[in-house]
């Protein structure tokens, strides 16, 4: 396994980072018709992910670790079952990020990004993950209704109590970080992070967030950097050269992924794909990853992919990218393809508020 700096900071984390987003599945559905995790499997990936060295995990308070049920029962779920599964391991060997802003509770401070939900949910995260703190906690999405000077204040406190180490952001306006970096610097904040989409067939932070990244120093990672598995091909009829859903995949009961990704340009796009992967003699997924990390090289900048695995054989997959060198004509011909990708899907950010004095 490789490790580098993420970002401008000293934090060392490796070429990879394991996500709880989406745990292998149970057969078995709860009263509300929604899939159990498997947390049998779910701790063998985990620890499997481990003995291959990698070191940075990825969670959030709201995630199920398969789907979101009603009623808020399930969040929490993924935190608590990474939380067992590294219970047994030197906490100081790992790098642990969560998030917060997600609706936690039916109540009027359930959600958001105010100090009373932010310290009442620190604390819980803590809890479910079996740790006295986070590496790098997330806002995981802007919340309008909150100065952003009260959440970073909120932070600063975190930080200086020592229940986290490092900031970050997810799916913020550019301009916006902008503004946050200019307040974690004035109020000594770590802030290190950006967590954004980016894969072959949703390339947007090419244009406005890769630099901004590289402007102030700050680390990607890179969610669905597989398109939430479209990039492996299993959702590809080769034969007849059309979409399929096989059972108990995640297409075959979360529609997002189907309406967003099952356009007819992206079925060109994977198939041309395929051949080149095919030429080289790796898979698809590794050609995906390999792009990603040849992009890093080229833009100067940490961007590390959160990958998902329902399989220990998903996990050495992916590792095993990390040794494709893709040479210069072969990433000019995926840079070509992809840009004919389309997704059903609009890239829109709500806007931060601020403090009116």
């Amino acid at each position: 396994m490789e490790y580098v700096n993420f970002g401008k900071s000293g934090l060392k984390v490796s070429k990879l980072c394991l996500g709880t987003w989406h745990l292998p599945p149970s057969p078995e559905k709860d009263e509300y018709g929604v899939y159990k995790v498997d947390e049998d499997s779910a701790k063998r990936i985990i620890k499997k992910a481990i003995d291959l060295g990698i070191n940075f995990f990825d969670t959030a308070n709201v995630y199920h670790g398969v789907m979101q049920g009603p009623d808020y029962l399930h969040v929490g779920n993924s935190e608590r079952i990474l939380g067992d599964a590294i219970s047994g391991y030197d906490r100081e060997s790992l790098v642990i990020s969560t998030k917060v802003r997600g609706r936690m509770a039916p109540w009027a401070n359930g959600e958001g990004l105010s100090r009373k939900h932010i310290m009442w949910q620190v604390k819980e995260s803590l809890k479910r993950l079996k740790t006295n703190y986070i590496d790098i906690y997330f806002m995981h999405r802007p919340d309008p209704s909150t100065p952003i000077e009260e959440t970073m204040e909120t932070f600063y406190d975190l930080v200086r109590q020592g229940l986290v180490l490092y900031v970050g952001e997810s799916y913020f306006d550019p301009n916006d970080i902008s503004y946050i970096v200019m307040l974690s610097r004035e109020l000594r904040i770590p802030f290190i992070a950006m967590q954004e989409p980016y894969n072959l067939l949703e390339r947007d932070i090419e244009k406005d967030k890769i630099p901004v990244a590289r402007k102030y120093g700050l680390g990607i990672m890179a969610y669905i950097p597989l398109a939430q598995g479209v990039l492996t091909g299993k959702y590809v009829d080769y034969e007849n050269k059309n979409w399929k859903v096989e059972e108990m995949s995640r297409a075959s009961y979360v529609q997002e992924i189907s309406n967003r990704y099952f356009t007819n340009e992206n079925l060109q796009v994977l198939l041309s794909l395929s051949e080149i992967a095919k030429s080289k003699g790796i898979t698809l997924a590794q050609l995906s990853l390999a792009w990603i990390f040849k992009k890093a090289e080229m833009e100067d900048v940490t961007i590390i992919p959160i990958i998902g695995a329902t399989r220990e054989t998903h996990l050495e997959e992916a590792v095993e990218a990390l040794k494709i060198n893709l040479d210069d004509d072969t990433f000019k011909k995926v840079d070509e393809i992809t840009r004919k990708a389309k997704v059903n899907w609009e890239v829109k950010y709500d806007r931060i508020s601020r403090r009116p004095w």
